[in-house]
């Protein structure tokens, strides 16, 4: 039996990290802040919630992609896992705080872990 490797899972959320309410992107899965870019570690495969970790994940980089726009990269808090997200910096509802983006990929924005 084949597994599913995305599954769309797209609720609104509160921020484990900033506290601020995250609403739905309406098109895929939303799978961290749009205003600190922090994540959780609740995916195996994205969108599937199925990770017992719930790690706070923290973005540590992010580089340019012609077909994806921006990829952000996660490290988890917890057990030091790390992903790749694809950016959202041109939603229409909540997009992705640009000017954060483009720190990561020139490697200013680094987060403490628990900084608020």
């Amino acid at each position: 039996m084949e597994t599913k490797r995305f599954t769309k899972n797209d609720s609104g959320f509160i921020c484990q990290q900033c506290g601020r309410t995250v609403e739905p992107l309406g098109y895929t899965s939303r799978n961290h802040c749009p205003f600190c870019l922090a994540s959780l570690h609740v995916d195996i495969l994205p969108g599937d919630r199925a990770n017992p970790c719930g790690g706070l994940m923290l973005p540590y980089r992010a580089e340019p992609d012609p077909k994806r726009g921006y990829v952000l990269y996660h490290r988890c808090t917890k057990c030091g896992a790390t992903c790749r997200n694809r950016a959202a910096h041109e939603a229409k509802v909540q997009p992705d705080d640009l000017s954060l983006i483009i720190a990561l990929t020139a490697g200013e924005y680094l987060w403490k872990p628990n900084s608020k």
